[in-house]
């Protein structure tokens, strides 16, 4: 199973984009554990997912976070503002799933 973890600034607005994501997993049949958490955390989280998608508020940090989940050999991306804006979960889950490949 796939790990998926969004970044935001509190985590708030994005719970509602994991849940349309979770609906979109449901319906392609693809297994993924999928959850938000507020940047801060991001250090606590790294070591279990297998991309970090980052909410575009806090799109400034991916350089920082990136250098981070290097040696893990992770992916630390930006979801698409108009992804985000539109909460297109299933365009968000598809980009994530592009990047584990």
């Amino acid at each position: 199973m796939k790990n998926i973890v969004l970044c935001c600034a509190a985590g708030m607005s994005t719970s509602m984009l994991v849940q349309r994501m979770k609906d979109a997993a449901q319906k392609k049949g693809v297994e993924v554990s999928i959850k938000a958490v507020p940047v801060a955390e991001f250090k606590e989280n790294i070591a279990t997912a297998d991309i970090v998608l980052l909410g575009p508020q806090v799109k400034y940090e991916q350089a920082k976070l990136q250098a981070l989940a290097d040696p893990l050999g992770k992916k630390v991306a930006v979801i698409d503002m108009m992804d985000y804006g539109m909460m297109k979960g299933d365009a968000v889950l598809e980009k994530a799933l592009k990047l584990m490949e």
